[in-house]
Formats: C-alpha cells, structure tokens, sequence
C-alpha cells in the first residue's frame, strides 16, 4: 500500500500520462483499501482510476506554475523503479 500521494505538480518535464494514471491509481487503491482488483471490483476500480486521472489533469492544467519543483523525484522517475518495469516488460513479453 502506498505511503504518500505523489506530487505530480512543478516537474519538469511536466507529468506525462503514466505518471497522472499510476498517482490516480496509488490514490484509488488507498481510499478503497483494493490494492488487487478482483473480477468483482475490476469494473468500478478501473473507472474511478480513469476518472480520477482525467480530473488530475485539468487540475495541474488549471494551476499556476509552482515557484520551486517538488523536493523528492516521483517513483516513476527514479532508475530503480525504471529497471523494475523494464525487467517485468521483458519477462510478460518472452
């Protein structure tokens, strides 16, 4: 289960779409208490994931630039997490 929300605001680059969907999701998965959808909460999770990805986006659309980027660099930024998924895309594709 997630920590803290990641701050998506100030980056530079700006947020791209995976970084938005994978905030939204972390943020799901904390308010449901779901971190693994079943065939049962598959339908409703996944909507309210998109749902709250789309409005995360006209949020940091709408918002002034902030003064000072965000003090930590978000996880799917860091090179570690980077490997990780690189390693799991060369595993699901063999």
């Amino acid at each position: 289960m997630c920590r803290n929300i990641t701050i998506l605001r100030g980056l530079e680059p700006a947020a791209d779409d995976t970084e938005v969907e994978a905030a939204a999701r972390q943020y799901v998965r904390k308010v449901t208490g779901i971190t693994h959808p079943t065939d049962r909460t598959r339908e409703a999770f996944e909507r309210a994931v998109a749902e709250v990805a789309h409005i995360t986006q006209h949020l940091l659309d709408d918002l002034p630039e902030r003064r000072q980027p965000p003090k930590t660099v978000p996880p799917l930024r860091r090179p570690e997490v980077q490997a990780r998924i690189a390693a799991r895309e060369a595993a699901a594709a063999s």
